[in-house]
């Protein structure tokens, strides 16, 4: 994964790929300042499970900034859930197969240089029913996505503008 931070427009690109699906994904990126910074994140799903729901959780310093002017969304998911605290995204209601990209954007209001967040993604259980799929959606929208092991990484990311 690599990073552009466009100081100007306040902006952090993020692109990389994700081929692990008994793990999360922790990102650790070095911001040049803290404050708001719309984040537009791109990952190839390189697993050979479909995603049909993804989960952003923030560190202790960061949360979601919630209001009408800011863009949360997804081209390949339709629908998107925040925690009153700010602190968990998830974005469900449609899917990413293998070697297909997800798209997210999001802002995120960070009082130090050097956010992390922890990505978990849904794909489900082959062996599930539909409504045994729906119900176990609804379940981790409302209360999050349990905790797996974690992937660490540390985005490098070039400073423009």
């Amino acid at each position: 994964m690599a990073g552009v931070a466009d100081v100007r427009r306040r902006v952090l690109m993020i692109s990389g790929a994700i081929d692990t699906t008994d793990h999360d994904v922790s990102v650790c990126v070095n911001l040049p300042e803290p404050g708001r910074w719309q984040i537009i994140k791109s990952e190839t799903n390189l697993t050979d499970q479909t995603w049909v729901a993804m989960q952003v959780v923030t560190d202790e310093d960061s949360t979601f900034v919630n209001d009408e002017e800011t863009l949360v969304l997804s081209r390949q998911f339709s629908k998107s859930f925040m925690t009153p605290d700010q602190r968990r995204l998830t974005f469900y209601d449609g899917e990413v197969r293998p070697g297909e990209a997800v798209l997210k954007v999001y802002t995120l209001e960070t009082t130090g240089r050097r956010p992390t967040y922890a990505y978990s993604r849904y794909s489900p259980i082959a062996t599930d029913t539909a409504e045994q799929s729906a119900q176990t959606l609804e379940q981790l929208i409302s209360d999050g996505m349990r905790q797996r092991p974690v992937v660490e990484l540390i985005v490098p990311v070039t400073v423009i503008g």
